[in-house]
């Protein structure tokens, strides 16, 4: 056929399956171990090699190179050198990488609702922050406008609500009208999903609510895992 003749093919198209389903494509592009997961760490914006190795504690920097290079080498990421004063090496998503977030979503959604997912294991930030942009539910949010900061294991995050929407960002500073400050992300995850009591874990030393602490209780009501499909 002409058009078959006419289509340039792709170094990394086919080279585990042979299969011109995009399904099959986008898994030989983000399908080996800790690819996706990069992917996932870089939705909030640039970060460094250690910043990476950091949030995946469990990767090599061997193996870490090594997909930051396939990545790059697919167009799903770029390497650049921050200016100066920071003069720093950065490894950022491309607009093709960025728009993988929906996919992202939609197989942490997909995921939960086996049995078999467990909240409660080790969590990154940005994947918590990813994962409430996920579980997000505007119908509960209705009506509701708010600026929520979070401060997570040194980094800080501000989620801006309004009109049914859930945008979260990066910031420098920690700000909003209330913060949660937890040392560890989990934290958090158990009490959006797990519905653990704020007033127990702030007992503990665990959880630090800064602001407007009845709407921090509001917002943590909004969110909620999807019902189980399969048992184990």
């Amino acid at each position: 056929m002409k058009l078959l003749k006419e289509t340039k093919a792709s170094n990394l198209h086919g080279r585990w399956y042979a299969d011109a389903c995009g399904t099959a494509f986008a898994m030989e592009l983000v399908g080996e171990r800790w690819s996706l997961l990069i992917v996932r760490e870089l939705m909030l914006g640039a970060r460094r090699f250690s910043d990476l190795r950091a949030s995946l504690p469990g990767i090599s920097a061997k193996v870490l190179t090594e997909r930051l290079g396939t990545l790059a080498e697919a167009g799903v990421l770029i390497r650049k050198t921050l200016p100066p004063p920071a003069a720093s090496r950065v490894y950022e998503l491309t607009e093709w990488g960025y728009a993988a977030e929906p996919a992202i979503q939609e197989l942490g959604r997909w995921a939960a609702q086996s049995a078999g997912h467990n909240p409660m294991l080790p969590l990154s930030p940005v994947s918590l922050m990813l994962s409430l942009r996920t579980m997000f539910d505007p119908a509960k949010a209705a009506g509701m406008r708010a600026r929520i900061g979070f401060v997570l294991a040194g980094e800080a995050f501000l989620a801006e609500m309004a009109d049914g929407k859930l945008p979260i960002r990066r910031v420098d500073e920690p700000k909003g009208e209330a913060i949660f400050h937890a040392p560890e992300a989990p934290v958090l995850a158990g009490i959006f999903y797990a519905k653990l009591p704020m007033e127990e874990l702030e007992d503990e030393g665990a959880l630090r609510i800064e602001g407007d602490r009845d709407l921090a209780l509001r917002f943590a009501d909004i969110f909620e895992l999807p019902a189980k499909l399969i048992r184990i």
